[in-house]
């Protein structure tokens, strides 16, 4: 078993060890510009990785949407909120 030390190693050489993957992509300079800026990546692959990182989430929570309210078991906002005020 390996452990993980953050001292040593940082999240990109742990991902490249577990199986990063390296890839040539053609991104327009334009586009690669404004991910680096909104981002404010030092590098072109940080900026790549937090991009592809960003989208994943807004996916992931763009899914858990879906599943809003289909719950029945869950109480009712208002009555959290009684139950907050009575203590």
């Amino acid at each position: 078993m390996i452990l993980w030390n953050p001292n040593i190693v940082d999240q990109y050489s742990i991902h490249e060890y577990y199986g990063g993957m390296k890839t040539t992509v053609d991104i327009p300079d334009v586009d690669l510009a404004d991910a680096m800026r909104f981002t404010r990546a030092k590098t072109k692959r940080e900026a790549i990785v937090t991009a592809i990182q960003d989208f994943n989430l807004r996916k992931r929570m763009a899914e858990l949407v879906k599943h809003a309210g289909t719950c029945a078991d869950l109480m009712e906002v208002e009555e959290l909120q009684r139950r907050r005020r009575k203590g």
